[in-house]
């Protein structure tokens, strides 16, 4: 966290997105990204840098963020109706060129009970992309390996044209943490 605070970064997680864009190249000037999981605000503070300041990032989160240049913060629950809606005005009907997921759900050590809530937030966030996104549209989201894990990757390469996965430096060793990387969307 010290580095992050050094280069003003607001979370150490912005270096797991960093990778991952230094690999896949997900970012260009004037793009529209809405970043799930937002709060502290990392990724959306990437983002708003490497869209060009032309672009438009939506973050959200059910903590608040503290504002960021160039990112429309939203503070709801995604997994409820008005969180979605709050969303989905906030895009004022553009479509979205990238989809960014860092949400997980607080876990309690039970993985049969950890792993079936982190599912059911990735699934939320693809059901989201796929009704949002515009064709050649982009996802990136944090997923947890274990159960269902194998159904939700072959489940997104019937919609991307490219699926792949990605172990960030920064994500911890003994951690079942992997980054999915949909590249592509067909309608």
């Amino acid at each position: 966290m010290q580095r992050a605070r050094k280069e003003g970064w607001r979370s150490r997680a912005v270096y797991k997105l960093q990778e991952i864009d230094r690999k896949e190249r997900l970012f260009a000037p004037g793009m529209t990204v809405v970043d799930l999981g937002a709060a502290p605000g990392a990724w959306s503070q990437y983002a708003a840098r490497k869209t060009g300041g032309r672009g438009h990032v939506i973050g959200l989160d059910l903590l608040p963020m503290d504002p960021l240049p160039g990112v429309t913060g939203l503070v709801a629950d995604f997994t409820e109706d008005e969180g979605l809606d709050a969303l989905t005005a906030a895009l004022e009907g553009a479509p979205v060129d990238l989809v960014l997921s860092d949400m997980a759900p607080n876990i309690s050590g039970m993985s049969a009970v950890d792993q079936p809530r982190a599912m059911y937030l990735v699934e939320l966030a693809v059901a989201f992309a796929r009704e949002h996104l515009r064709p050649g549209g982009d996802f990136v989201a944090k997923v947890f390996q274990g159960e269902g894990f194998d159904a939700f990757v072959k489940d997104l390469r019937g919609s991307f044209a490219a699926v792949r996965l990605r172990k960030p430096a920064a994500s911890r060793d003994r951690s079942r943490e992997v980054y999915v990387v949909a590249r592509n969307y067909r309608v």
